[in-house]
């Protein structure tokens, strides 16, 4: 697995500056998101943001603005009440004990140990998507409905328990390598899912309010915002038949998320 990462190894911002701030922002902009727009993105938020007091300072609109292209902005409201946190209740030094990281929003079992080992070399056991697609090429080859459960056992058995770090940089690259050269193994996992279309859901409504009233720097009516959308998406002079349960919906998560405000006179803003 060295040998192959010394000659294809990947090189990363996060990677050749492993320091817990850096690394926090780019695990949390890696979920569900391709690497060259965490390299493209990840540069913005350091000059903006440099360290987490300056993140935890700033206003959600900022964050959010400053997201806008990663998708799932759920992760940017998250990220910005985990810096908060981390400067309340750590004074600024970010834990490096999975249990602490756990009770973080938006910070679940496999980021909770993958800062540790990114972070801080800690021999934590994770899994993701690439190092999925390993373990079931090689162990479980032609099996199907392979549980994570049966694939952790022996992520724990192979880890470089000397350099965690390297070993799942390693790992990784070799996975995302498989990726090109052979049938998707994870698709043969228990717990693979296909994505559902980004065209006409209820993400890709919740993305374009969120575009909205960050550019628009103040309270918008809903009914603004409702026009505005359906314009914004480039669904003609008036909305499909289904646009107005999509919007509600879009809109209704937004506020139980906490990244949008509804006043009393039906105006929307961002915190």
């Amino acid at each position: 697995m060295y040998r192959f990462y010394d000659q294809r190894g990947r090189d990363f911002i996060w990677r050749r500056d492993t320091s817990p701030y850096i690394v926090f922002l780019s695990e949390f902009m890696l979920q569900q998101t391709q690497t060259s727009r965490v390299e493209q993105k990840l540069p913005e938020f350091l000059r903006v943001f440099p360290d987490f007091a300056s993140l935890a300072a700033a206003r959600l609109s900022q964050v959010l603005s400053l997201w806008q292209g990663m998708g799932y902005n759920r992760r940017a409201g998250y990220l910005h009440r985990s810096a908060q946190e981390v400067v309340q209740r750590y004074h600024g030094f970010l834990p490096e004990d999975p249990q602490l990281l756990r009770s973080l929003p938006g910070i679940g079992s496999y980021t909770s140990n993958s800062i540790p080992a990114f972070a801080y070399n800690r021999p934590t056991v994770f899994i993701e998507t690439n190092i999925r697609r390993v373990y079931l090429h090689h162990f479980f080859y032609g099996q199907q409905g392979v549980a994570d459960g049966e694939l952790m056992p022996l992520i724990a058995e192979t880890l470089d328990t000397q350099n965690p770090r390297r070993w799942y940089y390693a790992l990784m690259d070799y996975g995302a390598y498989l990726s090109r050269i052979v049938i998707n193994p994870n698709r043969r996992s228990r717990q693979y899912t296909k994505q559902s279309p980004f065209e006409g859901s209820v993400r890709q409504v919740r993305g374009a309010i969120l575009r909205i009233l960050t550019a628009q720097g103040q309270g918008v009516s809903r009914d603004e915002v409702y026009t505005r959308v359906y314009q914004d998406l480039g669904l003609g002079d008036s909305p499909p038949r289904d646009y107005e349960t999509r919007f509600l919906q879009a809109s209704s998560t937004l506020i139980n998320d906490g990244l949008i405000l509804q006043d009393g006179d039906g105006t929307y803003n961002i915190p």
